[in-house]
């Protein structure tokens, strides 16, 4: 499991449900992502995902990035625990 924290203010950059018009949500490329690269090994979906976090703005370590890999390339759900702060 993950952990992440984002500012209330920059949680559109996270969900895919956003209403804001910050390029792709993270949510939605990672479920994206996970589709197109499913059972493909770890070391070629890496720099996908890294891509897209980098996109998002969001600041994942290389750790969280390889868990998220391994779930993609594996078919098992990831779950990613997030901490709003902030106003």
């Amino acid at each position: 499991m993950g952990k992440i924290s984002v500012n209330r203010q920059h949680l559109n950059r996270l969900l895919a449900d956003s209403a804001d018009g910050h390029g792709v949500p993270y949510q939605q490329a990672f479920a994206e992502l996970a589709a197109e690269y499913r059972g493909r090994p770890p070391h070629e979906i890496l720099p996908a995902l890294k891509d897209a976090a980098d996109r998002a703005l969001l600041g994942f370590s290389w750790s969280d990035l390889r868990e998220q890999a391994e779930a993609i390339s594996t078919g098992r759900p990831y779950t990613l625990r997030v901490t709003v702060t902030g106003r």
